[in-house]
């Protein structure tokens, strides 16, 4: 990890802060630590699951990825939030030419209430798409659904609802097959020709979204307000199989859920003081561990608890400002621009973020606001660095782009580079980076699109 220096006249003052901040540091000893635990809980999320293992490895069944073969319409349905889209897309060999997307909102009484009227009414605004658009339905069209919820897959076309999350608590769901639901509920309103064809999440569709733009893409990575990445498995590895035979194929994504990783204490040894009291305090705690570290629904609430210590221990011989000790006083997009001072060897956004919290913005307080973030980042850019890592070895590929997307690794100034320069000590597999938007819905298209050739073999 490359550890920042901090300016700070008083060196009685910087030794102690050091020290204070000391515990936010992983040497070589504990990377290559945490790189054997992700090792060992894949392996065995991969034999048992949940079971045995706090990071999922779920099969997706995708084992072909785009051919140039792909040609005509698709419809792509993306729901994982209060908003949704639903999305038609136009191929020809193998390259999307046209992009169409509408947007709706789901109601509260449509996430709180029974499943049935929230599939119904997914069906009606896929009715209401395909009628504004002049999709023509009497002829067989292939869906695919974003579902971006906790699911288990049996196979392409099969996804049983683990917990709703978000805003959704919609009984009659949990333990149900989301796509059944979606195609019984289509059937009702007479469009039994429209075909859910493939389900998947977002990393996964980020992944498929990449392959489009980078023929070469092995990893799909997320980074906005959660985490997750996934990648190209050998499916002689893969021993939870449902769907069909696996004789001849090579390789199958699998969507690891990464953000889970540690949610059974595996990787406490990095966990500070403050890392559990923002878990302590989160919507769900011992939940969802490692996106807790750095995704970016978390990584300005732990600067600000961290920033909020060194006032509580009295390094700065004053009391802590009022504003400092309420929950997301500082935010992500806090980080970034306290980063972009750095960069820039300023301090404008620093001192507009302590005067928000009620600090008299010292230069000691600058210089120890930026070193906590600088800290945090360089720890986080380790933490995303070794499960790639260990992906692009177990891949062995002649060169994997990183297909990714998400509002933390596009509008933080260094974060991804940081990420690339860890890599490059971890691992001699060449890999570069590419931007892949809209996993989600241009992503699950595509999908839908392989899913029809897949079928069209049986």
């Amino acid at each position: 990890m490359d550890v920042p220096q901090l300016r700070i006249s008083n060196e009685n003052l910087q030794t102690e802060i050091i020290r204070h901040l000391n515990p936010l540091i992983i040497d070589e000893d504990t990377k290559n630590k945490i790189r054997d635990v992700f090792k060992s809980e894949v392996e065995k999320g991969l034999s048992h699951g949940l079971d045995n293992s706090s990071i999922q490895m779920e099969n997706t069944y995708i084992y072909e990825l785009l051919d140039g073969s792909e040609e005509g319409d698709y419809l792509a349905l993306d729901l994982g939030g209060t908003n949704f889209r639903v999305i038609l897309l136009k191929l020809n060999n193998g390259r999307i030419v046209d992009e169409i997307i509408e947007y709706y909102s789901v109601a509260e009484n449509l996430r709180l209430g029974p499943g049935t009227d929230l599939f119904d009414f997914l069906a009606e605004c896929i009715k209401d798409f395909c009628t504004k658009r002049s999709v023509n339905i009497q002829s067989e069209i292939c869906l695919g659904f974003t579902f971006s919820f906790p699911m288990v897959q049996h196979a392409l076309d099969i996804g049983v609802l683990v917990n709703w999350t978000k805003s959704f608590n919609c009984p009659g769901v949990i333990g149900e097959d989301a796509v059944k639901l979606l195609n019984d509920s289509l059937a009702k309103l007479g469009l039994s020709k429209v075909k859910v064809v493939a389900i998947l999440n977002d990393t996964t569709g980020t992944l498929i979204a990449g392959v489009h733009d980078y023929p070469d893409c092995g990893i799909g990575l997320i980074l906005g307000t959660g985490t997750n990445g996934a990648y190209l498995e050998k499916v002689k590895r893969i021993q939870r199989w449902e769907s069909g035979s696996k004789d001849g194929l090579e390789d199958v994504i699998v969507d690891p859920e990464w953000g889970a990783f540690g949610d059974n204490g595996c990787i406490d040894f990095i966990k500070t003081v403050w890392d559990k009291e923002l878990d302590e305090n989160s919507l769900l705690p011992a939940s969802f561990t490692y996106e807790k570290y750095f995704a970016g629904k978390y990584l300005g609430e732990l600067v600000r608890i961290i920033f909020r210590s060194i006032f509580e221990a009295e390094h700065f011989g004053a009391p802590c400002p009022l504003r400092l000790k309420e929950r997301d006083a500082i935010t992500t997009e806090d980080v970034s621009n306290i980063s972009q001072d750095m960069l820039e060897g300023g301090k404008t956004q620093t001192l507009k973020t302590l005067e928000r919290v009620g600090c008299q913005g010292t230069e000691d307080e600058v210089e120890v606001l930026q070193y906590i973030c600088e800290l945090l980042v360089e720890r986080a850019s380790i933490l995303v660095g070794v499960p790639l890592a260990f992906f692009l070895d177990r891949m062995d590929r002649p060169s994997t782009t990183i297909a990714v997307t998400g509002s933390l690794y596009k509008l933080h100034p260094t974060f991804g580079s940081k990420i690339e320069g860890k890599m490059s000590k971890m691992t001699e597999k060449p890999f570069k980076f590419g931007l892949s938007d809209d996993g989600s819905g241009k992503g699950a298209g595509l999908v839908a699109a392989i899913a029809k050739r897949l079928q069209s073999r049986k």
